[in-house]
């Protein structure tokens, strides 16, 4: 319940990419004492009734070209009732800090004077991967990952230095640039024939991952009428788990016998 008379607060906390066994327990226990829930469309929202029970839950989630409640709205809604003595728990898929705009509002909670504190979350860069059996490093396939946004093209200045970069690359928001990171990484030099894969649905029952090279992954995609949200691996790592979802666990095991562990 708000009191006014009170100092409210923003916890902006990491949901995870999706699956509410993923919470950490200090999520657990911020969403236990929040006054007031924003949520976003990946984060495990469907449990919230149960995580934060007399909340108030409010959706401010985001669907790619479509932004019903603008970034400036949200912080001044985390800022508005938190200067009403509210507890409010901004909840975000994977980390708040990873592509979240989190930093963008710890720095609108700060202008306000409104104390403000994070939680971090399971990044779905790595999380996702995992759950497809792909590990972003590997001792005998990458010593390096890079973590990148797809959410806007990328220029060819950033397409010619990811190609030169070496190690895995982790493409999430890409669906839509797809055909341009493709294009332009093989334009700077990477081996067409680079495994890439495309996993879908991280960590629900729809979880689906389409396996390609550089040179096919966009006919692969488009053939198996991929969509968000999606997580794009690049890299020889991406072959440890070629076998598919199913295989992803058996295919670990036999790259550790390999290497000792």
């Amino acid at each position: 319940m708000t009191d006014a008379n009170r100092t409210g607060s923003v916890t902006l906390v990491g949901g995870g990419p999706g699956d509410p066994d993923l919470l950490t327990v200090a999520a657990v226990r911020a969403l236990a004492a929040a006054d007031v829930v924003l949520y976003d469309r990946l984060a495990p929202h469907e449990t919230l009734a149960e995580l934060a029970p007399g909340a108030e839950l409010i959706d401010v989630g985001k669907q790619p070209g479509h932004h019903p409640i603008p970034q400036d709205e949200i912080e001044r809604l985390l800022v508005a009732h938190a200067r009403a003595g509210a507890a409010v728990v901004r909840l975000k898929g994977g980390d708040p800090f990873v592509f979240g705009r989190g930093g963008e509002e710890v720095e609108a909670c700060r202008r306000a004077g409104v104390p403000v504190s994070v939680i971090p979350g399971v990044t779905s860069a790595v999380a996702v991967p995992a759950a497809a059996g792909i590990p972003v490093t590997h001792r005998r396939a990458s010593r390096m990952f890079t973590v990148v946004s797809g959410h806007a093209p990328l220029s060819p200045a950033e397409l010619e230095h990811l190609a030169g970069l070496g190690g895995t690359i982790v493409v999430l928001m890409g669906i839509t640039n797809l055909p341009s990171i493709t294009a332009g990484l093989a334009r700077f030099g990477m081996d067409p024939d680079m495994p890439v894969a495309v996993v879908e649905q991280g960590y629900t029952a729809r979880q689906r991952t389409t396996f390609g090279a550089l040179r096919t992954i966009l006919t692969e995609s488009v053939q198996a009428g991929v969509g968000s949200p999606a997580v794009v691996v690049i890299g020889e790592v991406v072959g440890l788990a070629r076998g598919g979802d199913a295989d992803a666990t058996a295919a670990l095991a036999d790259a550790a016998a390999v290497t000792g562990g």
